[in-house]
């Protein structure tokens, strides 16, 4: 019962719920999540490690890069289901729409991203 309580609770947040969208959508490192959602690295960072914890999230290395993607190990009927409905509920959602349009534009930008992408991007919430 502890774990499904957990679960719901990550999804209680918009900012978890976005990043779980994206990486619907395709692997990304912290960096395009930032870019993706306008958020700061400590936010992004946050946000996936939270969803990883729960089982929604793997996470693998490759060279610079730290690649969050769908779980899709074991046997997770709840988090299978539970991801397909966030997928329904986000697909005509504004924000959601627009976050996946700067996902399409998102680079990795290797070592020092986040100090890079602060210069350059600003950080605000969306609005709807």
């Amino acid at each position: 019962m502890l774990h499904i309580s957990k679960v719901f609770k990550t999804l209680s947040d918009e900012t978890r719920l976005r990043i779980l969208n994206l990486i619907l959508e395709r692997e990304c490192c912290v960096c395009e999540v930032m870019q993706a959602l306008e958020i700061s690295q400590s936010k992004a960072s946050r946000g996936l490690s939270d969803l990883r914890k729960v089982g929604f999230l793997r996470m693998r290395k490759s060279g610079l890069w730290t690649l969050y993607s769908i779980d899709t190990s074991g046997n997770k009927i709840c988090q299978s289901l539970l991801t397909q409905a966030v997928k329904e509920f986000m697909k005509d959602n504004i924000i959601a729409v627009l976050d996946k349009k700067r996902l399409e534009r998102s680079e990795r930008t290797g070592t020092g991203c986040a100090r890079r992408l602060r210069q350059s991007t600003s950080y605000r919430k969306a609005s709807p």
